[in-house]
């Protein structure tokens, strides 16, 4: 019997498979989806991520800038996971136009 091997992992993704990836809470919650990603010109590190939240459909949706440290890749949820609560959401993060 052959061993089936895993494909192997990279440490890189494309921003625009970023885009569009759901933001979990750790209990599974959705929070939003990722919309875009801000890269820092002179470093070029991901600097944050606007995310979406709220609205229906894509319809009435709020984008917020949540800093990139604040997120971390679930592969279970096959999502990213942040713990922010939606009241800090609200105050905390500046909406994104």
């Amino acid at each position: 019997m052959t061993a089936v091997s895993k494909a192997p992992t990279h440490p890189l993704i494309a921003s625009d498979r970023i885009e569009g990836t759901l933001v979990r809470r750790p209990n599974g919650d959705k929070i939003g989806k990722i919309k875009r990603l801000m890269i820092d010109k002179p470093s070029g590190t991901v600097a944050y991520a606007v995310m979406s939240f709220g609205g229906l459909f894509g319809l009435g949706d709020n984008y917020y800038e949540i800093p990139w440290s604040l997120l971390k890749y679930n592969q279970s949820l096959d999502a990213y996971e942040s713990d922010i609560p939606d009241e800090q959401l609200a105050k905390t993060f500046l909406p994104h136009g």
